[in-house]
């Protein structure tokens, strides 16, 4: 005792230090577990079973929103050939309150105008909050949500009131049936074994670039930056960033698309991207 009264600075440090550990050591013990009283549109894990030509998402969640919320709340499931994968979309939802941070998911265009949307999410409990801060910590689950497009559109232009930007990809038939294979499987092992999702490390733009086999960039935590950083490196097409994502801007388009009855929505959308 002595000596700590004759050194605190040394003890305080020593005493930092010791809480730091315990704390990571308990982050550390931590497991991720999908048994939990889950917030609703995260409650239900989808499965999938693939074959060569063929797989299958059960379920794809396909709810529709008004400006008050969520008006119906349905699923299905969705069956598809890869041999019908003609095209990948990107969607980016900017954060308002700063350029540097997005939500980005993507659309898996297939034939006769079929679309079929993930988004990777943080899994929140019931009265759970999602921070980026938290999310350095083990403090949720990962999770594959599998969806059509107008869920994932309307919800964020309709409910929301957020900016919604849709880019086309440039990948060759390989990388596109690559990039679905992937994501679908790493779906079925988070079923099998989940795990946590991680702000820096495994968010909702870098868990998309690893599937699509693309090297660690920036952008993949400043993802805001995202849709530009693969401009640069030629996957999104165009002579001029702000002209395309002038163009990319769809919020208004997916707003009035809102008013279709839903076996309408994916025609409708297809046929105004393919125009930009």
């Amino acid at each position: 005792m002595s000596w700590l009264g004759a050194h605190p600075i040394a003890a305080m440090l020593i005493a930092t230090f010791a809480w730091a550990g315990i704390f990571l050591v308990l982050i550390l013990l931590r497991k991720p577990r999908n048994d939990r009283d889950w917030r609703e549109h995260l409650a239900h894990l989808p499965h999938v079973e693939m074959a060569d030509d063929r797989f299958s998402v059960d379920p794809e969640r396909t709810w529709s929103f008004s400006a008050n919320g969520p008006a119906v709340r349905a699923s299905r499931s969705f069956v598809g050939a890869f041999a019908e994968l003609k095209r990948v979309w990107l969607v980016v939802e900017p954060n308002g309150r700063s350029k540097w941070t997005a939500h980005t998911l993507l659309m898996f265009e297939f034939a006769n105008d079929r679309l079929l949307a993930i988004t990777i999410e943080a899994r929140l409990e019931k009265g759970e909050r999602w921070t980026a801060f938290k999310g350095l910590w083990n403090s949720f689950e990962l999770f594959y949500l599998w969806a059509s497009a107008r869920d994932v559109l309307t919800g964020r232009a309709v409910f929301l009131k957020h900016r919604v930007y849709i880019y086309p990809l440039i990948l060759t038939e390989e990388q596109r049936l690559s990039l679905l294979r992937n994501m679908l499987k790493t779906t079925a092992e988070l079923e099998a074994a989940p795990r946590f999702y991680n702000t820096l490390f495994s968010n909702c733009t870098n868990e998309l670039a690893k599937r699509a086999g693309i090297g660690w960039r920036y952008s993949f935590v400043l993802t805001g930056r995202a849709p530009y950083q693969l401009f640069r490196i030629g996957v999104i097409p165009g002579s001029n960033f702000e002209d395309v994502q002038k163009r990319a801007d769809f919020t208004e388009r997916v707003k009035a698309l809102n008013a279709l009855p839903p076996e309408e929505f994916d025609r409708a959308l297809l046929a105004d991207l393919r125009k930009t």
